[in-house]
Protein backbone atom coordinates (compact mmCIF):
# COMPACT_ATOMS: atom_id res chain seq x y z
CA UNK A 1 0.00 0.00 0.00
CA UNK A 2 2.90 2.36 0.72
CA UNK A 3 4.22 1.87 -2.81
CA UNK A 4 0.79 2.57 -4.28
CA UNK A 5 0.46 5.80 -2.31
CA UNK A 6 3.85 7.03 -3.57
CA UNK A 7 2.96 6.21 -7.17
CA UNK A 8 -0.36 8.06 -6.86
CA UNK A 9 1.36 11.11 -5.38
CA UNK A 10 3.87 11.17 -8.23
CA UNK A 11 1.08 10.73 -10.78
CA UNK A 12 -0.83 13.65 -9.29
CA UNK A 13 2.24 15.87 -9.48
CA UNK A 14 2.74 15.24 -13.18
CA UNK A 15 -0.81 15.83 -14.45
CA UNK A 16 -1.86 18.69 -12.18
CA UNK A 17 -3.53 21.55 -14.04
CA UNK A 18 -3.48 19.79 -17.44
CA UNK A 19 -6.30 18.72 -19.74
CA UNK A 20 -6.59 15.99 -22.40
CA UNK A 21 -5.20 17.22 -25.73
CA UNK A 22 -4.34 20.49 -23.95
CA UNK A 23 -1.93 23.07 -25.45
CA UNK A 24 1.83 22.93 -24.96
CA UNK A 25 1.62 26.01 -22.70
CA UNK A 26 0.24 23.81 -19.90
CA UNK A 27 3.66 22.13 -19.56
CA UNK A 28 7.36 22.75 -19.19
CA UNK A 29 8.90 21.53 -22.45
CA UNK A 30 12.60 22.43 -22.07
CA UNK A 31 15.04 20.50 -19.88
CA UNK A 32 18.77 20.20 -19.28
CA UNK A 33 20.82 17.21 -18.18
CA UNK A 34 24.32 16.63 -16.83
CA UNK A 35 25.98 13.28 -16.26
CA UNK A 36 29.31 11.53 -15.86
CA UNK A 37 30.50 7.96 -16.27
CA UNK A 38 32.98 5.56 -17.87
CA UNK A 39 34.26 5.57 -21.46
CA UNK A 40 35.44 2.24 -22.93
CA UNK A 41 36.62 0.88 -26.22
CA UNK A 42 34.02 -1.68 -27.33
CA UNK A 43 31.05 -2.39 -25.08
CA UNK A 44 29.64 -4.62 -22.35
CA UNK A 45 28.20 -6.93 -24.98
CA UNK A 46 31.65 -7.87 -26.32
CA UNK A 47 31.19 -7.07 -30.01
CA UNK A 48 33.11 -4.66 -32.25
CA UNK A 49 36.19 -4.56 -29.93
CA UNK A 50 38.60 -5.03 -32.85
CA UNK A 51 41.06 -6.95 -30.66
CA UNK A 52 41.25 -4.40 -27.82
CA UNK A 53 39.82 -6.80 -25.28
CA UNK A 54 41.79 -5.47 -22.30
CA UNK A 55 39.57 -2.51 -21.49
CA UNK A 56 40.73 0.71 -19.90
CA UNK A 57 38.05 2.58 -17.92
CA UNK A 58 38.30 6.34 -18.35
CA UNK A 59 36.12 9.15 -17.05
CA UNK A 60 33.66 10.74 -19.45
CA UNK A 61 31.30 13.66 -19.02
CA UNK A 62 28.28 14.91 -20.90
CA UNK A 63 25.60 17.61 -20.89
CA UNK A 64 22.54 18.19 -23.03
CA UNK A 65 19.56 20.45 -23.58
CA UNK A 66 16.29 18.95 -24.76
CA UNK A 67 13.03 20.22 -26.26
CA UNK A 68 10.09 17.91 -25.58
CA UNK A 69 7.75 17.87 -28.60
CA UNK A 70 5.26 15.39 -27.13
CA UNK A 71 5.03 13.34 -23.92
CA UNK A 72 6.94 10.52 -25.59
CA UNK A 73 9.34 12.27 -28.00
CA UNK A 74 11.92 15.04 -27.73
CA UNK A 75 14.95 16.45 -29.58
CA UNK A 76 18.19 16.91 -27.60
CA UNK A 77 21.55 18.51 -28.37
CA UNK A 78 24.33 16.67 -26.52
CA UNK A 79 27.95 17.42 -25.67
CA UNK A 80 30.30 14.52 -24.82
CA UNK A 81 33.97 14.60 -23.84
CA UNK A 82 36.68 12.49 -22.17
CA UNK A 83 39.30 9.89 -23.05
CA UNK A 84 39.03 6.38 -24.53
CA UNK A 85 41.77 3.74 -24.42
CA UNK A 86 42.30 0.06 -25.17
CA UNK A 87 44.97 -2.71 -25.17
CA UNK A 88 45.28 -5.61 -27.61
CA UNK A 89 47.14 -8.34 -25.68
CA UNK A 90 47.40 -10.49 -28.80
CA UNK A 91 48.80 -7.83 -31.14
CA UNK A 92 51.34 -9.06 -33.69
CA UNK A 93 54.63 -7.34 -34.33
CA UNK A 94 54.23 -4.22 -36.39
CA UNK A 95 50.58 -3.74 -35.40
CA UNK A 96 48.88 -1.44 -32.91
CA UNK A 97 49.00 -2.98 -29.46
CA UNK A 98 47.59 -0.05 -27.50
CA UNK A 99 45.80 3.25 -28.19
CA UNK A 100 44.53 6.27 -26.30
CA UNK A 101 42.10 8.72 -27.91
CA UNK A 102 41.42 12.09 -26.38
CA UNK A 103 37.96 13.52 -27.13
CA UNK A 104 37.97 17.23 -26.23
CA UNK A 105 34.46 17.66 -27.54
CA UNK A 106 31.66 16.20 -29.58
CA UNK A 107 28.21 17.47 -30.45
CA UNK A 108 25.21 15.47 -31.61
CA UNK A 109 21.51 16.04 -32.28
CA UNK A 110 19.32 13.07 -31.24
CA UNK A 111 15.70 12.06 -31.11
CA UNK A 112 14.71 10.56 -27.74
CA UNK A 113 11.67 8.31 -27.11
CA UNK A 114 10.25 7.83 -23.60
CA UNK A 115 8.50 4.46 -23.70
CA UNK A 116 6.64 4.94 -20.39
CA UNK A 117 4.66 7.82 -21.93
CA UNK A 118 3.47 5.79 -24.91
CA UNK A 119 2.16 2.75 -23.03
CA UNK A 120 -1.02 3.09 -20.93
CA UNK A 121 0.13 0.23 -18.69
CA UNK A 122 2.83 2.44 -17.18
CA UNK A 123 0.22 5.12 -16.32
CA UNK A 124 2.82 7.78 -15.53
CA UNK A 125 5.05 5.35 -13.64
CA UNK A 126 8.09 6.49 -11.74
CA UNK A 127 10.45 4.32 -13.86
CA UNK A 128 10.67 5.54 -17.47
CA UNK A 129 12.67 3.50 -20.00
CA UNK A 130 13.98 5.53 -22.94
CA UNK A 131 15.98 5.18 -26.15
CA UNK A 132 17.64 7.72 -28.47
CA UNK A 133 19.55 7.84 -31.74
CA UNK A 134 21.29 10.76 -33.39
CA UNK A 135 24.03 12.12 -35.62
CA UNK A 136 26.90 14.40 -34.71
CA UNK A 137 30.49 15.56 -35.07
CA UNK A 138 33.32 14.00 -33.00
CA UNK A 139 36.68 15.75 -32.48
CA UNK A 140 39.48 13.40 -31.42
CA UNK A 141 43.26 12.97 -31.26
CA UNK A 142 44.66 9.40 -31.17
CA UNK A 143 47.98 8.14 -29.80
CA UNK A 144 48.94 4.60 -30.82
CA UNK A 145 51.69 2.23 -29.65
CA UNK A 146 53.40 -0.13 -32.14
CA UNK A 147 56.25 -2.38 -30.92
CA UNK A 148 56.66 -0.17 -27.88
CA UNK A 149 56.84 3.08 -29.85
CA UNK A 150 54.10 5.69 -29.38
CA UNK A 151 52.97 8.17 -32.03
CA UNK A 152 50.19 10.73 -32.11
CA UNK A 153 48.10 11.49 -35.17
CA UNK A 154 46.82 14.96 -35.95
CA UNK A 155 43.46 15.89 -34.41
CA UNK A 156 40.50 15.44 -36.69
CA UNK A 157 36.73 15.86 -36.64
CA UNK A 158 34.50 13.11 -38.02
CA UNK A 159 30.83 12.21 -38.12
CA UNK A 160 29.62 9.74 -35.50
CA UNK A 161 26.32 8.10 -34.52
CA UNK A 162 25.32 7.95 -30.83
CA UNK A 163 22.69 5.44 -29.66
CA UNK A 164 21.35 5.74 -26.08
CA UNK A 165 19.13 3.58 -23.93
CA UNK A 166 18.44 3.53 -20.21
CA UNK A 167 16.03 4.46 -17.48
CA UNK A 168 14.90 7.73 -15.95
CA UNK A 169 13.44 7.80 -12.45
CA UNK A 170 11.04 10.61 -11.48
CA UNK A 171 12.46 11.62 -8.10
CA UNK A 172 10.67 14.99 -7.82
CA UNK A 173 8.35 17.20 -9.84
CA UNK A 174 10.32 18.02 -13.00
CA UNK A 175 13.47 16.18 -11.82
CA UNK A 176 14.62 12.80 -13.18
CA UNK A 177 17.53 10.57 -12.20
CA UNK A 178 19.14 9.35 -15.47
CA UNK A 179 20.93 5.97 -15.68
CA UNK A 180 21.98 5.22 -19.24
CA UNK A 181 24.31 3.45 -21.63
CA UNK A 182 25.46 5.02 -24.90
CA UNK A 183 27.08 3.29 -27.89
CA UNK A 184 28.97 5.54 -30.32
CA UNK A 185 29.89 4.45 -33.84
CA UNK A 186 32.92 6.53 -34.92
CA UNK A 187 35.24 6.81 -37.91
CA UNK A 188 37.72 3.94 -38.35
CA UNK A 189 40.63 6.26 -37.43
CA UNK A 190 39.29 6.58 -33.87
CA UNK A 191 41.46 3.72 -32.46
CA UNK A 192 44.39 4.43 -34.82
CA UNK A 193 44.19 0.94 -36.30
CA UNK A 194 43.69 1.28 -40.05
CA UNK A 195 41.80 -1.32 -42.07
CA UNK A 196 40.50 -3.02 -38.92
CA UNK A 197 38.07 -5.89 -38.79
CA UNK A 198 35.07 -3.53 -38.58
CA UNK A 199 34.00 -0.75 -40.87
CA UNK A 200 33.55 1.65 -37.92
CA UNK A 201 35.08 1.86 -34.48
CA UNK A 202 32.80 1.66 -31.46
CA UNK A 203 33.18 3.06 -27.97
CA UNK A 204 30.69 3.09 -25.10
CA UNK A 205 29.69 5.50 -22.37
CA UNK A 206 27.97 4.20 -19.20
CA UNK A 207 26.70 7.16 -17.22
CA UNK A 208 24.55 8.48 -14.37
CA UNK A 209 23.16 12.00 -14.06
CA UNK A 210 20.25 14.27 -13.37
CA UNK A 211 17.73 15.90 -15.70
CA UNK A 212 15.97 19.16 -14.71
CA UNK A 213 12.85 20.64 -16.34
CA UNK A 214 13.17 24.38 -17.10
CA UNK A 215 10.45 27.00 -16.68
CA UNK A 216 7.58 27.68 -14.28
CA UNK A 217 7.81 25.17 -11.43
CA UNK A 218 4.01 25.21 -10.98
CA UNK A 219 3.62 23.45 -14.34
CA UNK A 220 4.32 19.73 -14.86
CA UNK A 221 7.09 18.60 -17.19
CA UNK A 222 5.86 17.27 -20.53
CA UNK A 223 8.44 14.46 -20.48
CA UNK A 224 6.90 13.20 -17.21
CA UNK A 225 3.31 13.23 -18.49
CA UNK A 226 1.32 10.30 -19.84
CA UNK A 227 -1.69 11.34 -22.01
CA UNK A 228 -3.67 8.34 -20.78
CA UNK A 229 -3.12 9.37 -17.16
CA UNK A 230 -4.27 12.91 -17.97
CA UNK A 231 -7.36 11.61 -19.77
CA UNK A 232 -8.32 9.30 -16.91
CA UNK A 233 -7.77 12.05 -14.35
CA UNK A 234 -10.00 14.43 -16.34
CA UNK A 235 -12.70 11.74 -16.67
CA UNK A 236 -12.63 11.01 -12.94
CA UNK A 237 -12.87 14.70 -12.04
CA UNK A 238 -15.85 15.25 -14.35
CA UNK A 239 -17.52 12.10 -13.05
CA UNK A 240 -17.12 13.32 -9.46
CA UNK A 241 -18.58 16.73 -10.40
CA UNK A 242 -21.59 15.15 -12.12
CA UNK A 243 -22.15 12.80 -9.19
CA UNK A 244 -22.08 15.73 -6.76
CA UNK A 245 -24.61 17.64 -8.91
CA UNK A 246 -26.84 14.58 -9.09
CA UNK A 247 -26.72 14.17 -5.30
CA UNK A 248 -27.73 17.82 -4.84
CA UNK A 249 -30.64 17.43 -7.27
CA UNK A 250 -31.78 14.25 -5.56
CA UNK A 251 -31.70 15.99 -2.17
CA UNK A 252 -33.70 18.91 -3.59
CA UNK A 253 -36.26 16.51 -5.09
CA UNK A 254 -36.66 14.75 -1.75
CA UNK A 255 -37.20 18.10 -0.01
CA UNK A 256 -39.78 19.11 -2.63
CA UNK A 257 -41.58 15.78 -2.30
CA UNK A 258 -41.68 16.24 1.47
CA UNK A 259 -43.21 19.71 1.08
CA UNK A 260 -45.82 18.42 -1.36
CA UNK A 261 -46.74 15.59 0.99
CA UNK A 262 -47.10 18.07 3.85
CA UNK A 263 -49.27 20.39 1.72
CA UNK A 264 -51.51 17.55 0.60
CA UNK A 265 -51.87 16.38 4.18
CA UNK A 266 -52.83 19.86 5.40
CA UNK A 267 -55.45 20.34 2.65
CA UNK A 268 -56.91 16.86 3.07
CA UNK A 269 -60.67 16.66 3.82
CA UNK A 270 -61.35 13.16 5.12
CA UNK A 271 -65.10 13.56 5.78
CA UNK A 272 -65.81 15.47 2.55
CA UNK A 273 -67.70 18.32 4.21
CA UNK A 274 -65.76 21.05 2.39
CA UNK A 275 -63.64 22.02 5.40
CA UNK A 276 -60.00 20.92 5.46
CA UNK A 277 -58.88 18.70 8.35
CA UNK A 278 -56.72 21.54 9.66
CA UNK A 279 -59.81 23.71 10.27
CA UNK A 280 -62.35 20.94 10.87
CA UNK A 281 -63.39 20.85 14.55
CA UNK A 282 -65.89 18.05 13.83
CA UNK A 283 -63.81 15.67 11.70
CA UNK A 284 -66.33 12.82 11.32
CA UNK A 285 -69.39 14.66 10.00
CA UNK A 286 -71.76 12.27 8.12
CA UNK A 287 -71.97 12.68 4.40
CA UNK A 288 -74.55 15.25 3.19
CA UNK A 289 -74.80 17.14 6.48
CA UNK A 290 -74.45 20.90 6.13
CA UNK A 291 -71.68 22.34 8.27
CA UNK A 292 -70.40 25.71 9.36
CA UNK A 293 -66.94 27.15 8.75
CA UNK A 294 -65.43 25.03 11.51
CA UNK A 295 -66.78 21.81 9.96
CA UNK A 296 -69.52 21.25 12.59
CA UNK A 297 -73.17 20.52 11.64
CA UNK A 298 -75.49 23.55 11.38
CA UNK A 299 -78.67 23.64 13.54
CA UNK A 300 -81.63 22.10 11.79
CA UNK A 301 -83.75 24.73 10.05
CA UNK A 302 -87.51 24.65 9.79
CA UNK A 303 -88.80 23.97 6.35
CA UNK A 304 -89.64 27.34 4.93
CA UNK A 305 -90.24 28.29 1.40
CA UNK A 306 -88.78 31.57 0.38
CA UNK A 307 -89.27 32.68 -3.16
CA UNK A 308 -86.76 35.12 -4.51
CA UNK A 309 -87.56 36.27 -7.92
CA UNK A 310 -84.21 37.85 -8.65
CA UNK A 311 -80.95 38.43 -6.77
CA UNK A 312 -79.71 41.97 -7.35
CA UNK A 313 -76.34 43.18 -6.11
CA UNK A 314 -76.60 46.91 -5.49
CA UNK A 315 -73.92 49.53 -5.37
CA UNK A 316 -74.31 49.69 -1.59
CA UNK A 317 -73.73 45.94 -1.40
CA UNK A 318 -70.51 46.31 -3.39
CA UNK A 319 -69.33 49.10 -1.08
CA UNK A 320 -69.75 46.77 1.91
CA UNK A 321 -67.63 44.14 0.17
CA UNK A 322 -65.02 46.65 -1.02
CA UNK A 323 -64.65 48.00 2.52
CA UNK A 324 -64.14 44.43 3.82
CA UNK A 325 -61.44 43.82 1.21
CA UNK A 326 -59.75 47.12 2.04
CA UNK A 327 -59.72 46.46 5.78
CA UNK A 328 -58.83 42.75 5.60
CA UNK A 329 -55.49 42.08 7.31
CA UNK A 330 -53.68 38.89 8.36
CA UNK A 331 -50.77 38.21 10.64
CA UNK A 332 -47.49 38.15 8.71
CA UNK A 333 -47.15 34.95 6.62
CA UNK A 334 -50.12 33.41 8.49
CA UNK A 335 -53.85 32.85 7.92
CA UNK A 336 -54.86 34.44 11.24
CA UNK A 337 -57.28 37.38 10.65
CA UNK A 338 -56.48 40.49 12.66
CA UNK A 339 -59.18 41.89 14.95
CA UNK A 340 -59.21 45.19 13.03
CA UNK A 341 -60.85 43.33 10.12
CA UNK A 342 -63.78 41.93 12.12
CA UNK A 343 -66.26 44.92 11.90
CA UNK A 344 -66.21 45.05 8.08
CA UNK A 345 -66.40 41.23 7.84
CA UNK A 346 -69.41 41.29 10.19
CA UNK A 347 -71.20 43.59 7.74
CA UNK A 348 -70.44 41.17 4.89
CA UNK A 349 -71.84 38.28 6.98
CA UNK A 350 -75.03 40.27 7.68
CA UNK A 351 -75.36 41.04 3.97
CA UNK A 352 -75.04 37.34 3.05
CA UNK A 353 -77.66 36.36 5.65
CA UNK A 354 -80.06 39.16 4.76
CA UNK A 355 -80.01 38.81 0.99
CA UNK A 356 -79.00 35.13 0.71
CA UNK A 357 -76.12 36.05 -1.58
CA UNK A 358 -73.50 33.55 -2.71
CA UNK A 359 -69.88 34.55 -2.22
CA UNK A 360 -66.67 33.44 -3.89
CA UNK A 361 -63.46 34.01 -1.91
CA UNK A 362 -60.22 33.94 -3.95
CA UNK A 363 -56.90 34.01 -2.06
CA UNK A 364 -53.80 35.41 -3.82
CA UNK A 365 -50.13 35.98 -2.90
CA UNK A 366 -47.07 37.59 -4.44
CA UNK A 367 -44.26 35.42 -5.86
CA UNK A 368 -42.04 35.58 -2.76
CA UNK A 369 -41.24 32.10 -1.47
CA UNK A 370 -41.90 28.71 -3.03
CA UNK A 371 -44.97 27.82 -5.10
CA UNK A 372 -46.06 25.19 -2.57
CA UNK A 373 -46.01 27.60 0.38
CA UNK A 374 -47.86 30.34 -1.55
CA UNK A 375 -50.56 27.94 -2.75
CA UNK A 376 -51.10 26.73 0.81
CA UNK A 377 -51.16 30.24 2.32
CA UNK A 378 -53.64 31.61 -0.25
CA UNK A 379 -55.97 28.65 0.31
CA UNK A 380 -55.72 28.90 4.11
CA UNK A 381 -56.52 32.64 4.11
CA UNK A 382 -59.58 32.16 1.92
CA UNK A 383 -60.69 29.30 4.18
CA UNK A 384 -60.12 31.48 7.28
CA UNK A 385 -62.41 34.22 5.90
CA UNK A 386 -65.06 31.61 5.04
CA UNK A 387 -64.82 30.13 8.55
CA UNK A 388 -65.28 33.56 10.13
CA UNK A 389 -68.32 34.46 8.00
CA UNK A 390 -69.91 31.07 8.70
CA UNK A 391 -69.28 31.56 12.41
CA UNK A 392 -71.36 34.74 12.13
CA UNK A 393 -74.30 32.86 10.61
CA UNK A 394 -73.53 32.84 6.89
CA UNK A 395 -74.49 29.73 4.91
CA UNK A 396 -71.32 27.67 4.36
CA UNK A 397 -72.80 26.01 1.26
CA UNK A 398 -73.03 29.42 -0.43
CA UNK A 399 -69.39 30.35 0.20
CA UNK A 400 -66.62 29.02 -2.03
CA UNK A 401 -63.02 29.41 -0.90
CA UNK A 402 -60.18 28.93 -3.43
CA UNK A 403 -56.44 29.62 -3.30
CA UNK A 404 -54.56 30.70 -6.44
CA UNK A 405 -51.14 31.46 -4.94
CA UNK A 406 -49.06 33.82 -7.16
CA UNK A 407 -50.69 32.72 -10.41
CA UNK A 408 -53.08 35.70 -10.89
CA UNK A 409 -51.15 38.91 -10.08
CA UNK A 410 -52.81 42.29 -10.57
CA UNK A 411 -49.55 44.24 -10.35
CA UNK A 412 -45.84 43.68 -10.90
CA UNK A 413 -43.93 41.63 -8.33
CA UNK A 414 -40.79 43.64 -9.04
CA UNK A 415 -41.71 46.38 -6.52
CA UNK A 416 -42.83 46.37 -2.87
CA UNK A 417 -46.05 48.20 -3.82
CA UNK A 418 -46.83 45.66 -6.51
CA UNK A 419 -46.24 42.72 -4.19
CA UNK A 420 -48.47 44.34 -1.52
CA UNK A 421 -51.26 44.68 -4.09
CA UNK A 422 -50.91 41.03 -5.10
CA UNK A 423 -51.31 39.82 -1.47
CA UNK A 424 -55.13 39.89 -1.29
CA UNK A 425 -58.43 38.00 -0.84
CA UNK A 426 -61.05 38.89 -3.46
CA UNK A 427 -64.81 38.85 -2.61
CA UNK A 428 -67.25 38.19 -5.46
CA UNK A 429 -71.00 38.45 -4.73
CA UNK A 430 -73.49 36.68 -6.95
Amino acid sequence: MAGLSFAQAQNSATIEGTTPLGPETQYRTWSIGVNAGLLNQGNIFGFNQDGFTSLQHNVGYSAYIKKQLSPSFGIKAQYLGGKVGGVNPDALAGTVSEFETNVPWSGALSGEWTMANTNWRFFNSIVKPYAAIGLGALNFETTTTVDGNASTAAAQTKIYVPVDFGFKFAIAKGVNLDLGYQLNWANQDFDGKPAGQYKNDLFSYAHAGVEFALGNSSKPALNNSNPVATLVNDYNAKYDDLKAERDILMAANEALKSQMDMLNQELQDDDGDGVANKFDKCPNTPSGVKVDGSGCPLPEMKNETKVIEKIVVTEEDRKVVDEAIKNLEFDLSKSTIRASSFPSLNRVASLLIEKNFSLKLAGHTDNTGSMQINMRLSKERAEAVKAYLVSKGANASRIEATGYGPNQPIATNATAEGRQANRRVEFTLY
